[in-house]
């Protein structure tokens, strides 16, 4: 495994490297924004289709502003009590901002990572780092740099910053003035809900009301993403192996002869934390399938980005 400390992880990426840094949510093959070159590598890298726009990590509000063509007083709002931390603000992009980081769209999302490694090394780079996920594109996130090694080799440099502590991919919300009405849309689930913003915009007094939405404004939107490399299947709590197994070899058209059946953890934090670690380790110790039961405990609030990677990640729902 290639290693790097955070000066030698500036170097790299002032020089239009790729560097794999450390964030409470996943791991991020980040590229300095302001070169070409490193913006090109993490889609070459990631093998990532150009319409998936990237989010840009920064340090502070401060340093948003500046990214910002909009910046309201709902993200100033948001971003006081949730900065740093797993949430991207999407604001209208501002002038000169590279379009590879957007995909062409006139908005960008902006992220303060919850990483104190993460966190020096974006407060000596002028402007911020766009940062996906440090795997390949569709594939299951890396929560620990064994992931991103296990990924990429000895191709992509990582600042080594332990285990990812919320374990799945930030929540990503816009704001918009409808009929004189401000919203916060969520467009990509994680561990703030839209209760969890409701309340902040409450306590501020701030009038505004929080709702689930999609956008192609936010990353993670394909039908099919986070995949693991052996087949998902998605059950019913009455799911029956034995009763049901020849309906799911004839329609996936293949014997499978060592099943995983995977049982979340009851808590949604834990369950987050190790969501994607588990997704992996099945396919390494052998087992040909994996089986998960969605059980009516699941249905809350704070289970949505949880399922949300789920049901994107399966294979099959039965």
């Amino acid at each position: 495994m290639k290693t790097v400390d955070i000066i030698q992880a500036k170097e790299l990426l002032l020089k239009g490297e790729v560097v794999a840094i450390p964030t409470e949510t996943v791991y991020g093959l980040a590229g300095w924004i302001y070169s070409e070159a490193g913006l090109r590598k993490i889609f070459s890298t990631k093998e990532r289709p150009f319409f998936d726009p990237l989010i840009v990590h920064i340090d502070s509000i401060a340093k948003a502003r500046t990214l910002s063509g909009d910046w309201s007083p709902l993200h100033q709002a948001l971003a006081e009590v949730c900065w740093p931390g797993p949430l991207t603000l999407i604001t209208k992009k501002p002038e000169g901002l590279n379009p590879l980081i957007t995909s062409g769209l006139d908005s960008v999302g902006l992220r303060c990572p919850n990483h104190p490694l993460s966190l020096k090394l974006l407060s000596q780079i002028e402007g911020g780092l766009a940062a996906p996920s440090a795997n390949k594109f569709g594939k299951t996130s890396p929560t620990l740099s064994q992931h991103v090694f296990q990924e990429f080799g000895e191709e992509v440099p990582i600042l080594e910053g332990g285990p990812c502590e919320v374990g799945i991919e930030s929540t990503v919300a816009g704001i918009v003035k409808e009929n004189e009405k401000w919203k916060v849309l969520i467009y990509r689930p994680g561990y703030f809900t839209a209760a969890m913003l409701q309340k902040i915009l409450s306590d501020k007094n701030i009038a505004a009301t929080v709702e689930y939405a999609t956008s192609p404004v936010a990353p993670g939107q394909l039908k099919h993403h986070y995949m693991p490399n052996i087949p998902l299947v998605i059950t019913s709590e009455s799911f029956n192996w034995e009763k049901q197994k020849n309906e799911i070899e004839k329609r996936l058209n293949k014997t499978f002869t060592k099943p995983a059946f995977w049982k979340l953890p009851d808590d949604p934090a834990q369950a987050s934390r190790e969501l994607y670690q588990d997704l992996r380790k099945f396919s390494l110790e052998g087992f040909d399938l994996i089986l998960i039961k969605r059980e009516s405990l699941h249905d809350s609030e704070l289970w949505f980005g949880i399922w949300n990677r789920l049901e994107k990640a399966k294979t099959l729902k039965i």
